[in-house]
Parts: C-alpha cells; sequence; structure tokens
C-alpha cells in the first residue's frame, strides 16, 4: 500500500523539517520531470536518427529497405536491454533508495548517448561501427531501464491522498517534452544543413548536446532528498534481500497484467513516430523538416492527452480511463490505412489527414499513458516496488516497442499500411484484456 507520511516525522529536527518540506515536494517533482525528459530526449535522438541516417552511416550498401531493416534493428536492441537495467537498478532502488539509483541511471544513459555521436563510420572502420554502435544502444537501453520506474516513484511517494495520478504525470510529461527537444534539433539541422552535410556530421550534434543536459539533470537529481514511503519501509523492516526474486515469487500477477498493459501504449506511439517518420519521408514523399514538423505539432496532443488523464484518473479511477483508451486505440487501427494509404504516390497535397491520423495518435497515447505513471507503482508494495514497476514498464518496451517500427516495416511492404493498422489494433485487444485483468489502483 502507498503511504503519504509527514517528512517532517522522519526528521530529527523538527524545527527544521517544517519549513523545508514543501520545496522538497517541489524539487522532487521538477526532478522527476527534468531527469525523464532528458533520459527521453536521449532515447528519441536516436530513434528518430533511425529513420533518418543510421541506415546509411553504420549498414553497408545492399538491397532497397536492407539499411533502414538493419537500423530498426540496433533501436530493438535498447528495448532488449532495458529489463536488465530495470533488475539492476531496481534491486538498488529498492534496498539503497531512489535518489543514488536514479543518479546512475542518468549517467550511462548519458554517456552511452554522447559515445554513439562519436562513433565512426561503416565506410571508416567496416563492421567495427555498426559493433559499437550495438554496444553503446544496449549501454542506453541498461540506464534508461532504470530511470522510468525511479522517477514515477519519486512522484507518486509523495503525493497527497487522492491525487497519486495527477503526481503521476510529471514523469510521464518527460515524454512529449524530450521528444519536441529532440525533433526541434533536427528540424533545426534539417533547415540549417544540407543533406550531404547532415549525413556526414549533422547529425551527431543532438547527441554530443546530451552532455550538457546531463549535466543539468545531474544538478537537479544531487539535491533529492529519499521519498517518505521508502523511508517509512526501511524504518519497519530491513529491505528485501533479493527484490527481484520477491517480485517474481509473490507479485506475477501485477508483473503480466501492467506488461500487457502497456503493449498497445508503446504501439501507438513507436508506429505514430519512428516507424512514421520513415513512411512519411520515404512512401509518402514529404521532405524531413514537414515530417518533424507534423511530428512535433502532435506530440503536443499527446501532452495534453497526459494531463488530462491523469486529472481524470483520480476522478474516475484507472481502468475506466485505461479501458476507454484501449477502445480508442484500437478503432485507430482501422483508420491508418484510410487516413494514410490513400496519401501514398500522391505527393504532399493530402497533408490534412496525414497530420490529423498523427495528431489523433498521438492524443490517444497520452491518454493512456498518462495514468501509468501511477498505475504500475501502485500494483506493487513499496519494498519491491522501484523493481516492480521497472522491470513492467520495460518488458512491456520489448512487446510492444522493439520490433514495432521493424514489423511495421515488414507488413507495409508486404500489404500496405493498412496491415500495420492491423498489427496496431491487435495490439489494443491485447491490452484491453490485460487491464480488464487488472485491479482498480485508485484508493489502494
Amino acid at each position: 500500500m502507498l503511504q503519504t507520511i509527514d517528512p517532517a516525522g522522519n526528521t530529527a529536527d523538527p524545527s527544521q523539517a517544517a519549513p523545508s518540506a514543501p520545496p522538497s515536494a517541489r524539487r522532487i517533482l521538477a526532478a522527476s520531470f527534468v531527469g525523464t525528459a532528458i533520459e527521453f530526449f536521449d532515447f528519441y535522438i536516436y530513434a528518430t536518427a533511425t529513420a533518418l541516417v543510421i541506415g546509411p552511416v553504420f549498414f553497408p550498401a545492399g538491397a532497397p529497405g536492407v539499411q533502414q531493416l538493419s537500423a530498426f534493428a540496433t533501436f530493438a536492441i535498447a528495448f532488449i536491454a532495458r529489463p536488465v537495467g530495470a533488475a539492476l537498478f531496481g534491486h538498488f532502488g529498492d534496498r539503497v533508495g531512489r535518489k543514488a539509483t536514479l543518479v546512475a541511471s542518468l549517467l550511462i544513459m548519458g554517456i552511452s548517448t554522447v559515445l554513439i555521436g562519436c562513433l565512426p563510420t561503416y565506410a571508416s572502420v567496416g563492421w567495427w561501427a555498426p559493433a559499437a554502435l550495438c554496444i553503446l544502444r544496449c549501454g542506453q537501453g541498461i540506464g534508461f531501464g532504470g530511470e522510468w520506474g525511479g522517477a514515477a516513484l519519486l512522484a507518486v511517494e509523495n503525493a497527497p491522498p487522492g491525487r497519486r495520478a495527477w503526481y503521476g504525470i510529471f514523469p510521464q510529461l518527460g515524454a512529449p517534452v524530450g521528444f519536441v527537444l529532440a525533433n526541434l534539433g533536427f528540424l533545426a539541422l534539417s533547415f540549417g544543413l544540407t543533406p550531404e552535410s547532415f549525413q556526414a556530421w549533422g547529425w551527431r550534434l543532438p547527441f554530443l548536446a546530451s552532455a550538457a543536459l546531463v549535466g543539468v539533470g545531474l544538478y537537479v537529481r544531487l539535491k533529492l532528498t529519499e521519498t517518505p514511503a521508502f523511508k517509512a519501509a526501511l524504518s519497519q523492516a530491513r529491505p528485501e534481500r533479493v527484490p527481484f526474486a520477491t517480485m517474481l515469487t509473490q507479485h506475477g500477477h501485477a508483473v503480466l497484467v501492467g506488461t500487457f498493459a502497456m503493449v498497445a501504449v508503446y504501439a501507438v506511439f513507436y508506429l505514430s513516430t519512428v516507424f512514421a517518420l520513415g513512411y512519411g519521408t520515404g512512401t509518402l514523399g514529404y521532405s524531413r523538416p514537414t515530417f518533424l514538423l507534423f511530428e512535433c505539432i502532435a506530440v503536443c496532443f499527446m501532452a495534453l492527452g497526459t494531463v488530462v488523464s491523469g486529472a481524470a484518473a483520480d476522478r474516475f479511477g484507472r481502468r475506466p480511463v485505461l479501458l476507454s483508451g484501449m477502445a480508442v486505440t484500437f478503432l485507430l487501427g482501422f483508420l491508418m490505412g484510410p487516413m494514410l494509404g490513400h496519401a501514398a504516390g500522391t505527393g504532399t497535397g493530402t497533408w490534412p489527414p496525414v497530420l490529423g491520423f498523427l495528431c489523433l495518435s498521438l492524443l490517444t497515447m497520452g491518454w493512456v499513458f498518462g495514468p501509468m505513471g501511477a498505475v504500475l507503482p501502485e500494483l506493487f508494495p513499496t519494498r519491491v516496488r522501484y523493481t516492480g514497476a521497472s522491470v513492467t514498464y520495460n518488458l512491456a518496451g520489448i512487446l510492444g516497442a522493439s520490433g514495432a517500427p521493424y514489423i511495421a516495416q515488414q507488413l507495409a511492404a508486404y500489404g500496405g499500411i493498412g496491415f500495420v493498422g492491423f498489427y496496431l489494433a491487435g495490439a489494443a485487444i491485447l491490452s484491453f484484456l490485460a487491464v480488464l485483468a487488472m485491479p482498480e489502483t485508485a484508493g489502494r
């Protein structure tokens, strides 16, 4: 059960604790938001680069589409590594604390991202280039695996009664902000550089710029205080010896329903961003700046959906909000073909349905993503919450996101964009059933 305890009750000097409690809560929410925004920025610049440049830079030329498929394969590596990072950082987060663990995850993610920007190309060193890329992509995944769960816990474990879903949207808002920063960076490069300069060196700049952002994140996170719920759990008993084992043996049902509930969330996002960017600039014939601008506009709707759904989840419960979102996601699968398919081969004159589909998709994604900041932590007790929420969130990434751009690329080549829509509809059905099997966690 989540506990919200006055931090003054855990402080040796009550005269100092009372005035410092409100700013401490604000700092924690700010750190939750800023840290995830930076982590998502790092993750999304790779996602964007995957659709635009990773294939030609790091892989040999081959049959049409081979470089793109190879790039999407490296994209999947981080999702496979994320549960490893979730288990690793979850172990220390549940035993040592949230603060130190979040600082370490940010450092690993940031260093891996900056080094990607320094890698030589395939033309320079051959297969050593994609091999090093895969190693660093794995580092990104391990760092990211420990990030989200801890950031969500910082928010919800400091929330007052009845406000956990609202507090839980702060780490969720890091996703659209990081996405916008990443896309605006690539958009600026697209306007400021020739295509040849962008492919030769310009794509590296967002990766190198991550170093400055990580410095900001570290500054904020080093000022964190530990959450009241974690301090209370430590005061009652020693931490679990192996939180991961306890999670599997005692909370397996929570892991399963939480994982499958997140599958559609991941699928709708990465189909509407990474896959759509490659499809829009390739099959639909849009320029890179135009489609990046479309996605920046659409992700604002994701932020709107996240904020509104957080408030709705506190008022109406988690399950009604999630079930309604999964139903709309199912319908999106059948809208994808009509809204995107008819635009193929017609140039850029049919942009309203393309932009409309992106906005509707990301609005829906925000609606189902927002409550997850509270839902996944609420499925687990405090003593294994970091491990449980992190592993669940990142296992869903393997199922819903790691192969989504690759599978969608293959489906589009085989049967057209409508087949990609059927894939999205199937993911929505799976997540709808998982939410039905999930207990209502509001008020627990």
